[in-house]
Order: C-alpha cells, then sequence, then structure tokens
C-alpha cells in the first residue's frame, strides 16, 4: 500500500503538468476530433481536477460521487457535440496518460514478478476500453443510419 500512496502522491504533485500534457494528447488524437467544439480550459481543469485530488477518488469517494461528477462531463460534453465514443476515447487517454507518466516517473524497484502483473492487468483495461470505443462508434454509425433512413421514410 506505500507503494500505492507514493505512485497517487507522484500524480497529484504533477497534477498540473499531467493535465497539459493530456490536453496536447487529446488535441493531437484521430479519435477525439469532436473535442476541438471543447474550451481547453475546460478540458483542462476537468481533468487536473481529478488526477490533483486522485487519492480522494479511488479511496475517498462513493460510487454516487464518480456517477455524479461523470454523468455531469456526459452531459456537457453532449451538449458540446462530442460523440459517445469520442468522449469514452478520451477518459482511455486520461488512463494511458497516467500509466505512461508513472512508467517513466515511478523509480520503483522493478520485481519482474509485479511489473509483469501490472503490464498484464494494463493490456486487459486496454482491451476493454478499446472494446467500448468501438462498440460506441458503431452504436453511433447505427443509429445515424437508422435515423437517416427513418428521415428518408417519413419523406415519401
Amino acid at each position: 500500500m506505500l507503494l500505492a500512496y507514493r505512485l497517487v502522491r507522484l500524480i497529484e504533485t504533477h497534477a498540473d503538468r499531467l493535465a497539459e500534457g493530456l490536453l496536447v494528447k487529446l488535441q493531437n488524437c484521430e479519435k477525439c476530433k469532436a473535442f476541438k467544439r471543447v474550451p481547453p480550459d475546460d478540458f483542462r481543469q476537468r481533468v487536473y481536477e481529478v488526477y490533483d485530488h486522485l487519492g480522494e477518488w479511488l479511496l475517498g469517494k462513493k460510487e454516487e460521487d464518480v456517477a455524479r461528477r461523470y454523468t455531469e462531463i456526459g452531459r456537457r460534453r453532449e451538449a458540446q457535440g462530442v460523440p459517445m465514443s469520442q468522449l469514452i476515447q478520451a477518459i482511455t487517454l486520461t488512463r494511458e496518460h497516467l500509466w505512461d507518466y508513472l512508467k517513466r516517473e515511478a523509480n520503483v524497484e522493478k520485481p519482474v514478478e509485479v511489473f509483469g502483473e501490472l503490464e498484464m492487468l494494463e493490456l486487459l483495461e486496454q482491451f476493454f476500453d478499446r472494446a467500448m470505443y468501438y462498440a460506441a462508434l458503431g452504436y453511433e454509425e447505427a443509429h445515424a443510419a437508422r435515423l437517416e433512413k427513418e428521415m428518408a421514410h417519413a419523406g415519401h
């Protein structure tokens, strides 16, 4: 648990730099083009708040707190015209950005077993995140096609 605490403190201490780096990644992400409609300061602030209080989010918050926060973010992004698949991809990028940072900066002893397990968990997370993104993308495409078909039938 001491290692986990050190890693969380490392993230919280560098929350500003991490949020700025993630904003750059998001702006260059082909799967997040609609985020150009989101004011950069809005995105940066939301990410900073999570990174800056990560320990609290992981240990102190209840599911209702997470639900309230991310439901609001979902509503805000919908109003800004961000498709659900791109919102999921941005959340995935947020976590991947942390993984990359921790692997680069953590300076922990590297027993092969510990990092092997972490790598396996990371690969599992990446797989399911990508599955969510593409399932959401397929859903959106099918939804748009259905609406287009309904509009065409209504016009006849």
